[in-house]
């Protein structure tokens, strides 16, 4: 009886340092050496176990509260890692500012390539396209001479310098516009000559190319702006997610119709002369 007596007094010695050595309250309130000799076996009596203070006790209930404190917080964390929040990321200002600006670039390069083609009407622009070398460098012939209408059938070539006359005059007989500029002093003038049939149904021809390769330009435009929205996934609101498509199909229509008008514009130019 004895011996169990000791053991469970050397137990009882044991969680109490334990409990000493977590609670940082008992260390300014009990020396080690006093709370020891406190719980020593030679103590266990009844008349020395009356004189031990109540200030112990609160150490039992420190431990049922570190016990639930520490399941509650494991809980907690379970729960935040099973229902953590997702923070949404507004992506529709950026992804329409990036689409209307790959939709913009094909219509630019839609009129450009109209700009090329040559009508029974002069143009300014309509040799913009044609290249010219002098002394070893390609540059556009806008960047060496002012090209402006004279009349509807007429368009003039001012050369910025007179000395690459001849360099220009070279450039506009070997392009396909099919015009033969004459020397006028220091400057071209250039006489648009009248369609023949077969040119105006070639000219239409790669109108309408033009305005295919545009539009799919266009139509590319729109499936990356989509694939953009699903790949945000949870991270973008359903709701958002079907306005901002619904807002990109718009402005697709809004784009391809602009160019077909364009098309259809440069067309009627070509057959009217």
């Amino acid at each position: 009886m004895a011996l169990l007596q000791l053991r469970r007094a050397s137990s009882c010695r044991n969680s109490f340092l334990f409990l000493l050595r977590s609670s940082t309250s008992f260390t300014e309130a009990r020396s080690f050496t006093t709370t020891t000799a406190l719980f020593s076996p030679h103590l266990l009596s009844n008349s020395v176990s009356q004189k031990l203070p109540s200030a112990t006790l609160p150490s039992f209930d420190f431990l049922k509260q570190s016990r639930r404190g520490f399941a509650k917080g494991k809980n907690k964390s379970k729960d935040d890692s099973a229902g953590g929040t997702v923070e949404f990321v507004d992506i529709g200002p950026t992804v329409k500012a990036t689409t209307t600006s790959q939709m913009d670039a094909a219509i630019v390069a839609l009129s450009r390539e109209l700009q090329k083609l040559r009508t029974g009407r002069a143009s300014a622009g309509m040799l913009d396209h044609i290249i010219v070398e002098t002394d070893g460098v390609k540059l556009p012939l806008n960047r060496l001479a002012v090209v402006s209408v004279m009349d509807a059938k007429t368009l003039s070539v001012n050369p910025y310098d007179p000395n690459t006359l001849k360099q220009l005059e070279n450039s506009i007989v070997s392009s396909p516009l099919g015009l033969n500029p004459q020397r006028d002093g220091d400057r071209l003038i250039a006489a648009i000559p009248p369609l023949t049939k077969e040119h105006t149904q070639a000219m239409c021809k790669v109108v309408a190319k033009s305005c295919e390769d545009c539009r799919q330009s266009i139509r590319r435009a729109r499936q990356k702006a989509m694939d953009t929205v699903k790949k945000a996934g949870s991270s973008f609101p359903k709701d958002e997610a079907k306005k901002l498509e619904k807002e990109i199909e718009e402005m697709t229509k809004k784009f391809v119709k602009s160019a077909e008008d364009m098309c259809n514009k440069k067309e009627k130019e070509i057959k009217t002369g």
